[in-house]
């Protein structure tokens, strides 16, 4: 099953006395499948009356001119409407349910006397955490065309991606648009796909003075895939070596697989499965034997430097499919401190939270009115996203903003700076009960008088500050306890 949702196209336009097809696809849940298929038309009252349902009715005034097909296997029902009149011009409802006012895609139908054939809407689909390609038509193969790929919301579309290097914030690191081909057509690849990702899309060319007709794509996200979701964010160390693996469907027949490096809505080839290096890479990146039963291949970076933070793709192509997915690494500084020469301490730093920006908007003109684009000004984003895989030799799968900080010894660190304080307030804790017991004497009359200080009173009780001794549990009362301040200890001596 597919999430529950229906879309379809937003805009038809066909020629007087001609014909055109709607298609309406929806997610392939029981009752989707066995529920109500309708088409009405909107008056003037705002009532949406039925010209067609799957439930055998059709409307006298279009009787004979008007057909429904569905196939619920596809999730995927169409309207034709033949003989077409100006009057047929107006907003229309494809929905499912047993009114007209339950789950429906609203679009605007146009007849002229003389309009171009519309393309048919491409329909793709996806599993959860999978990858897709979409094909886009070719237009003219002039240079400064912009290529897009926009999602179609309820009065505009919103840009995803762009030839000029633009990607919105939720697809950073998981769409990229491919170079024209010679035809002047392009694809739009699209991994690590999420629930949200579903929905009508629009890809095509723009150029000065407006843009080609752009190819309407329905993309459809699968709840029951069999994909497990594979850590995205990978960790090393300067200096040290990385490796991971990218995956494929077991068994399958690929012309080439390859690992790029994602930026800015570009990926240039490190390497690839037939010999070829990016020679900035030689000797520091490596590709082991592909192990096609399990559907996986080993990539190796070593050397590793700050400036090798970022997004790869791992890729597999056949024919005009390429199967990616994309991983994030991030290189981290290490730094040893030492407390003593035995005893070395390794400090590992990652970055701090994500800057919050300020939101600009861009927009592409002519495109459902207009064409919104939503960006991030600021110093960078972090993905929320920590699934880190476990450490190899070289790596290092520390969640974000965690930090290793140990002793080797095992000892506590407070413990030499804490002691003296402790030894200190002993010491006087003593020599307070000390002058309180004197006090004490003097007011019961049991001891002779004493006038002074301290020493003057360990001097008549004739004890020897110099001789270190034991202390007595029961000291008699000529005895007198100090505390002093040696080598870092406290003592008691007579």
């Amino acid at each position: 099953p597919v999430w529950s949702s229906l879309y379809g196209s937003r805009f038809l336009t066909g020629g007087v006395g001609g014909s055109i097809t709607h298609q309406c696809f929806y997610s392939s849940t029981p009752a989707n499948k066995h529920d109500r298929k309708y088409w009405c038309k909107i008056t003037g009252n705002g009532v949406c009356y039925t010209i067609i349902s799957s439930e055998h009715y059709t409307s006298g005034d279009y009787e004979g001119r008007v057909s429904l097909g569905d196939v619920p296997q596809n999730g995927t029902f169409s309207v034709t409407m033949t003989g077409l009149r100006s009057s047929d011009t107006g907003t229309y409802r494809c929905g499912i349910g047993t009114t007209n006012e339950g789950l429906f895609v609203s679009l605007n139908l146009t007849v002229l006397a003389d309009a171009p054939v519309p393309r048919p809407t491409q329909l793709v689909r996806g599993d959860l955490h999978g990858s897709v390609t979409v094909l886009c038509p070719s237009g003219d193969t002039q240079a400064g065309e912009k290529r897009f790929w926009c999602k179609v919301g309820r009065s505009s579309c919103t840009l995803v991606a762009s030839s000029d290097g633009y990607v919105s914030r939720s697809f950073q690191g998981r769409v990229l648009l491919t170079p024209r081909e010679s035809s002047g057509a392009f694809k739009v690849l699209i991994n690590d796909l999420k629930k949200e990702d579903s929905g009508l899309y629009l890809c095509g060319t723009q150029r000065l003075g407006g843009q080609h007709s752009p190819q309407e794509v329905v993309l459809q996200v699968t709840t029951a895939s069999a994909l497990p979701r594979r850590p995205k964010f990978l960790s090393g160390t300067v200096g040290g070596s990385l490796s991971f693996q990218c995956h494929h469907e077991p068994g399958g027949s690929y012309e080439r697989k390859y690992l790029c490096r994602w930026k800015g809505g570009s990926c240039p080839v490190l390497l690839d499965d037939h010999g070829f290096v990016l020679e900035a890479y030689r000797g520091r990146i490596q590709m082991s034997r592909s192990d096609a039963a399990r559907g996986a291949y080993t990539v190796l970076l070593r050397q590793l430097g700050e400036q090798d933070a970022g997004w790869y793709w791992c890729g597999a192509q056949s024919g005009h499919t390429e199967h990616t997915a994309s991983v994030k690494l991030r290189v981290l500084q290490e730094i040893c401190s030492s407390q003593d020469p035995e005893t070395t301490t390794p400090v590992r730093f990652t970055s701090g939270p994500a800057a919050h920006g300020t939101p600009t908007q861009r927009s592409v003109p002519g495109l459902m009115g207009t064409a919104t684009e939503s960006t991030t000004v600021g110093t960078g984003t972090q993905d929320s996203s920590t699934l880190l895989p476990t450490a190899t030799p070289g790596t290092s799968a520390t969640s974000p903003g965690e930090t290793f900080q140990e002793s080797s010894s095992g000892e506590p660190r407070l413990l030499p700076a804490v002691l003296p304080a402790l030894v200190l307030l002993i010491c006087i804790a003593v020599t307070a009960l000390t002058l309180a017991k004197v006090k004490l004497r003097k007011k019961m009359g049991e001891g002779r008088r004493t006038t002074g200080n301290l020493e003057t009173a360990l001097d008549r009780a004739g004890l020897s500050p110099g001789k270190e001794e034991t202390t007595e549990e029961n000291p008699s009362p000529e005895e007198v306890q100090e505390c002093r301040m040696g080598s870092g200890k406290c003592r008691w001596v007579f």
